[in-house]
């Protein structure tokens, strides 16, 4: 007899680590479609989290619960920000509090350029990344700041999207799908990049369907699976645990 595996005992992996950001109990809906079924987990200052489950696993519906997008709808439970509870507050007060959010369209506002989208987003005066600073980051989105910005390649759309996040001085970076139809020498900048920024103190939460990718990144994962937690561990035990990755990530 086929009994599917158990990996339950690693849900909810307890640390000693004081939690950043805290997800309890959350539930969330599209209409009457109940999508995020009650989940709990931790992200700790400074990591990378990889977000992972096959297609409509609630991987995307967990990021958008987080950042208070509106849709899905939270109908319960509790979301946790440096002391600070989000689960009370509108998107915009959220993203006051410290959330930037990197939609897979990446949502670059047309007419304006490289520039203008980044002085759009920043903070006055900026705290930790000024535009000058930005440009250190990404070098391409610096020899292209008058461009207007839906012009650029996929790949220098991405970065300016992470860019005009960085410019609001934010806590937490949440990205969804940031790797989505780019080359991989374009995934290779981007990686590099975001651990750059991680080693300036950022908190990332990554959604990614390039899963090995996402999880040689990553310090730790967590797998969803029909709106539930499977797995709550480190991004290396994914790696080398082959009935776990088969089962929920198909690789």
């Amino acid at each position: 007899m086929n009994v599917k595996p158990d990996f339950s005992k690693n849900a909810n992996a307890a640390t000693t680590a004081p939690a950043f950001l805290s997800v309890w109990d959350m539930h969330a809906y599209y209409g009457e479609s109940y999508i995020v079924q009650g989940i709990n987990f931790n992200v700790h200052e400074g990591e990378i989290l990889a977000l992972l489950g096959r297609n409509g696993a609630g991987k995307t519906s967990t990021l958008r619960s987080i950042a208070r997008t509106g849709s899905p709808m939270v109908t319960q439970g509790e979301i946790w920000l440096d002391h600070q509870p989000l689960h009370l507050m509108e998107s915009h007060e959220a993203a006051a509090a410290g959330l930037g959010l990197v939609p897979e369209d990446r949502r670059i506002i047309a007419g304006l350029t490289v520039e203008e989208n980044l002085q759009l987003a920043q903070i006055a005066p900026p705290i930790g990344w000024s535009i000058d600073r930005l440009y250190d980051l990404f070098p391409r989105l610096g020899e292209r700041r008058k461009q207007e910005g839906i012009t650029l390649s996929g790949g220098e759309q991405q970065m300016l999207a992470i860019a005009r996040a960085l410019a609001r001085d934010i806590k937490v970076l949440l990205l969804d799908e940031p790797y989505e139809g780019l080359a991989p020498v374009i995934v290779d900048e981007i990686e590099k990049t975001l651990m750059h920024v991680k080693e300036q103190g950022m908190t990332t939460i990554l959604v990614e369907q390039n899963a090995v990718r996402a999880l040689e990144l990553a310090d730790r994962a967590v797998i969803l699976d029909t709106g539930g937690i499977v797995f709550d561990g480190t991004a290396a035990e994914v790696l080398e645990n082959a009935d776990l990755r088969s089962e929920y990530l198909a690789i």
